[in-house]
């Protein structure tokens, strides 16, 4: 479990990195509504992974919490670092969204693990 789990989460930073490399003028449009759908869309996203982690990574409910903070833990340290040198791997994007960068990696990953959590507790 612990090596599949942490699998899964260099790969999933590694799979948002590439997003935001290639497509990161997408995620910071101006105005209010791209800024909600972004949250929206990492929420649901993130809630989506914890809820099914379990299953991704073949452990009961019970060890899915476990398992998704070993996915997660790897992920939140990697875009932590990209996060603070947020204009050296996008150099293309405006440095002040860093914060908005941060956020929405926060988000994901802590819908994640409130999806984790709530599927433990629900086992």
């Amino acid at each position: 479990m612990i090596v599949r789990s942490l699998g899964l989460g260099f790969g999933l930073a590694a799979v948002i990195f590439a997003l935001f490399h290639v497509a990161g003028p997408w995620f910071f449009l101006e105005g209010r509504r791209p800024f909600q759908l972004n949250f929206t869309i990492g929420g649901a996203l993130g809630l989506v992974l914890g809820l099914s982690a379990p299953a991704i990574l073949r452990v009961p409910a019970k060890a899915g919490l476990r398992a998704m903070t070993l996915v997660a833990v790897p992920g939140m340290l990697i875009m932590a670092a990209v996060g603070s040198h947020f204009a050296v791997f996008f150099p293309g994007l405006n440095p002040a969204l860093d914060k908005v960068f941060g956020s929405l990696m926060l988000w994901f990953y802590g819908f994640a693990l409130a999806g984790a959590l709530w599927r433990a507790r629900g086992a």
